[in-house]
């Protein structure tokens, strides 16, 4: 059989938490139900946040409590410190993913601390979420490049991840958050932080299309081994604290590259397609995924 890729959809996360739109509650809760039913199982639905600097995820605990509890689907909130973290406990939310930088200076930026303390924050934080049974990765920003220190160098993302892993995560994520990243680097990258990290803690790519390279980009993590990636419905998104970081790459953008390749996944397109449709009602435009557009293949 044809190995199995994963794509975990960020859109109800990553994907609003910059939108001018507020979608409420019950909108978010259609569309990670529409996700679901088109065959997504690991879903990112909130950020447990500020909701004074993200307005957008201001209902994350109403989101948790209204979603339906089924074994065979995850629902992934975002954490940034301990605080978020106690949050995201309280809500019943059995996923986390803590994020640190590549770069000190996005780290204040993002999320008020350098590399070192929100390294530490998740050394705290993983052992206590093992010790309730939460399953915990961790998500390295601007691992391709920063808009205010610009070049990462490859060998502080290696020691990071490094670091990061002593905490024994689920997953480790290299993130493209400024969509800078062509597929050299990415090959580059995740080539020399497998090698450097133990084989049984996953990695995952997470590539933002600001500079049309993201589908490429994911071809070049396909080659380096990679098998989970996040993205986002109809390609929505942005970082709000990252200036011109514009959608993540679409999901059924991915979905498309990936099942013409001979990869399977739990994804419906047709499906998936119709959620990017629904979605760009709610927002009030079209969506910037190509596949949206087009189709799949033609029938």
């Amino acid at each position: 059989m044809s190995e199995f890729v994963e794509i975990v959809d960020v859109g109800p996360r990553d994907g609003l938490q910059s939108d001018a739109v507020l979608l409420p509650t019950a909108t978010k809760l259609q569309l990670i139900g529409k996700l679901i039913d088109a065959g997504v199982r690991r879903v990112e639905v909130a950020s447990f946040v500020n909701p004074k600097k993200v307005p957008q995820m201001a209902d994350a605990e109403a989101v948790l409590a209204a979603l339906p509890r089924r074994d065979d689907v995850s629902y992934i909130g975002l954490v940034l410190n301990r605080r978020g973290f106690d949050r995201a406990l309280a809500a019943g939310c059995k996923d986390i993913s803590m994020v640190t930088a590549a770069s000190n200076e996005f780290g204040i930026r993002n999320q008020g601390a350098p590399i070192a303390e929100s390294v530490a924050v998740w050394k705290e934080i993983a052992p206590l979420a093992r010790a309730a049974n939460v399953r915990a990765e961790v998500t390295i920003s601007v691992a391709f490049g920063c808009p205010f220190a610009r070049e990462v160098p490859v060998q502080r993302v290696v020691d990071l991840a490094l670091e990061l892993a002593n905490a024994e995560p689920n997953a480790i994520v290299l993130a493209d958050t400024i969509g800078v990243a062509v597929p050299k680097s990415v090959k580059e990258v995740f080539d020399r932080v497998r090698a450097a990290v133990p084989a049984h803690i996953a990695l995952r790519a997470h590539f933002h299309n600001t500079r049309n390279t993201a589908v490429a980009n994911a071809q070049a993590a396909l080659d380096a081994g990679v098998r989970s990636f996040d993205a986002s419905v109809g390609g929505i998104g942005g970082c709000p604290f990252a200036p011109n970081a514009t959608g993540n790459v679409a999901s059924e953008d991915l979905l498309y590259l990936f099942h013409r390749s001979g990869f399977r996944s739990s994804i419906d397109l047709d499906r998936l397609i119709d959620t990017a449709h629904w979605l760009g009602t709610q927002l009030g435009r079209n969506m910037p995924s190509m596949v949206s557009r087009a189709g799949g293949w033609p029938k």
